[in-house]
């Protein structure tokens, strides 16, 4: 199961994700952000993420060719952020970036 949130601020479009980042919810998940008019930053978290999939692999690769930083914690998802060449988001002092505030609306839940 996924849970997938998108926040729009004055920072960019910040896509928080939690579950399993696989099959028919990874592609949905691309399809809302690819409909989105991202002018400004995309910011991808993955700290509550268990499990992705070649599909979600797919999705990730696309936001980062969308210009998308990544949001990674533990050593799985900072592996797959490494394997898939994934730019880690990072704060003004150089450190990795927290992820944004939990008060975002649903996008999927699913």
């Amino acid at each position: 199961m996924l849970r997938a949130e998108m926040q729009d601020s004055e920072k960019g479009l910040v896509v928080r994700l939690a579950g399993r980042f696989a099959g028919n919810d990874a592609e949905h998940v691309r399809m809302q952000v690819t409909r989105r008019n991202i002018e400004r930053r995309l910011i991808v978290d993955l700290t509550d993420v268990t499990f992705i999939d070649s599909v979600g692999e797919a999705a990730l690769s696309l936001f980062s060719r969308l210009g998308a930083k990544f949001v990674a914690k533990d050593v799985y998802t900072l592996g797959v952020c490494q394997q898939l060449h994934l730019s880690l988001a990072r704060n003004s002092k150089g450190k990795e970036a927290a992820p944004a505030g939990k008060d975002s609306r649903t996008a999927n839940d699913g």
